[in-house]
């Protein structure tokens, strides 16, 4: 039976994009044609941010996948009060809900710690899918110490959410006056990127609301409970209390 004739002067509504294959990345890449968002982080441990964050750019980038990419080890971060790689993948897979936000340990798998190798490798390995790093504001701050960040800049849409204390401070920063002609509405990133692959690629500021949760802030909290049950001096203040919303 041939298929209906839509009715006169009605344009037929655009097919849907395919749908994501929502499968863990293998170190050995696949032919996924999808939208991918990578968000990239030390998830010491991830919290509901994290999430918010993930949720954000999904719905605001119209991504089909939000990788979190557990990082083996920050060469910008010390590794005291470092959780072990296995246990902060494990925080990561908790909060990521497996289907379209899914932890992946692709960077320890490749034996890879710095972002823009990293974005290289995941574009050989992936040749159909369309990046776009996801950061917040406080790695906006801090981008110029990154090793080759200029070329990760070129190379990678970039789309930054804000994070209290760091928001104002990344927009007046010095990566932000950097690239300050490659600034995109959000709803333009990717296609753009898209149409224009050999030019630099653009970067926008995701309109979100800052989310509170702060790794810093649930460590130290555990910290206090761990003082708690084993007997704090008197008038010891929670170590909560005094945790800044932290880059992390």
């Amino acid at each position: 039976m041939p298929p209906p004739v839509p009715p006169a002067g009605r344009e037929k509504a655009p097919s849907p994009r395919p749908p994501s294959s929502h499968r863990e990345p293998g170190r050995y890449g696949d032919g996924r044609r999808v939208r991918i968002g990578l968000l990239g982080g030390s998830f010491n441990p991830a919290h509901t941010g994290h999430r918010h964050v993930a949720e954000m750019a999904l719905h605001v980038l119209r991504l089909d996948e939000v990788w979190m990419l557990v990082s083996p080890g920050n060469p910008l971060k010390p590794s005291a009060g470092m959780a072990s790689f296995e246990e902060r993948l494990d925080s990561a897979r908790r909060v990521a809900d497996g289907r379209r936000v899914i932890a992946v340990d692709i960077e320890a798998r490749l034996g890879l710690r710095e972002t823009e190798r990293t974005l290289s490798r995941l574009r050989r390995l992936f040749p159909r899918a369309e990046f776009v790093w996801i950061m917040g504001a406080d790695n906006m701050v801090q981008l110029p110490r990154w090793r080759r960040w200029r070329k990760l800049a070129r190379g990678t849409p970039i789309a930054v959410l804000p994070r209290p204390g760091y928001t104002r401070r990344a927009l007046h920063g010095a990566a932000a006056g950097a690239l300050r002609q490659h600034r995109r509405p959000c709803g333009m990133l990717m296609a753009e990127a898209a149409r224009h692959p050999g030019a630099h690629a653009p970067w926008c500021l995701v309109p979100a609301r800052e989310h509170p949760a702060s790794a810093t802030a649930i460590r130290a909290l555990r910290a206090n409970a761990t003082t708690a049950t084993s007997g704090p001096s008197e008038g010891s203040a929670p170590a909560a209390l005094h945790a800044p919303a932290g880059a992390d």
